[in-house]
C-alpha cells in the first residue's frame, strides 16, 4: 500500500495555488515552519490532515500553539519535523528515525546520513535569491522512503 506525504516549507503568509496543486492527493501535509499566517495552515488543511511547527518567523497567538519540533509514525516510519536543523536535539538513528524533515534555509535537499535520510523541500513562498519555489513529497511504498522535490512553475 503506497502513502503520500506532502512536504512543504517556508511560506512566509504567500500559498500559491501551484504549491496547493503539487500536494494534491496527500495523506497528510507536513509544514517545516515559517508559516507566516494563520491561513496558509486552513489551504493545506483542505487538502489533508496538516502537522505544522514552529519557524523563526511565527509570532504571534496563533503560532503559540505551533511545536518546535513534532515527532510522527506514518507508514511504519518515524518522522522527526523541526524548522532549523542545526536546533536538531537528538540523535536520529539512535532514537529509530527514518526521516528528518526541515526548512529554514531556503535551499531543497535530500540526502542520507547513517541510514538518516534528511529532505528540507525548499521555500514555497516568496523567492528568495536565486533559489527554486518548491515543495516536496514523501512516497511509502513497499516500506521504502522515496523522497522527491518539485520544482514550482511561478
Amino acid at each position: 500500500m503506497t502513502k503520500v506525504i506532502g512536504l512543504i516549507s517556508d511560506t512566509h503568509g504567500l500559498i500559491r495555488p501551484e504549491a496547493l496543486q503539487a500536494l494534491q492527493g496527500s495523506e497528510v501535509i507536513i509544514h517545516a515552519g515559517d508559516v507566516g499566517r494563520p491561513d496558509v495552515l486552513g489551504h493545506l488543511m483542505a487538502i489533508a490532515p496538516v502537522v505544522a511547527v514552529r519557524g523563526n518567523v511565527d509570532s504571534g497567538a496563533w503560532a503559540a500553539s505551533l511545536p518546535m519540533t513534532e515527532k510522527l509514525t506514518f507508514g511504519g516510519h518515524e518522522l522527526h519535523v523541526l524548522h532549523i536543523i542545526t536546533d536538531l536535539a537528538i540523535d536520529p538513528k539512535a532514537a529509530g528515525i527514518s526521516a528528518v524533515i526541515y526548512g529554514h534555509s531556503h535551499k531543497p535537499l535530500i540526502e542520507e546520513t547513517d541510514g538518516v535520510l534528511y529532505i528540507n523541500p525548499g521555500s514555497a513562498g516568496p523567492r528568495r535569491f536565486r533559489l527554486p519555489v518548491t515543495v516536496g513529497r514523501l512516497t511509502i511504498e513497499d516500506g521504502r522512503l522515496k523522497p522527491q522535490l518539485i520544482e514550482l512553475a511561478v
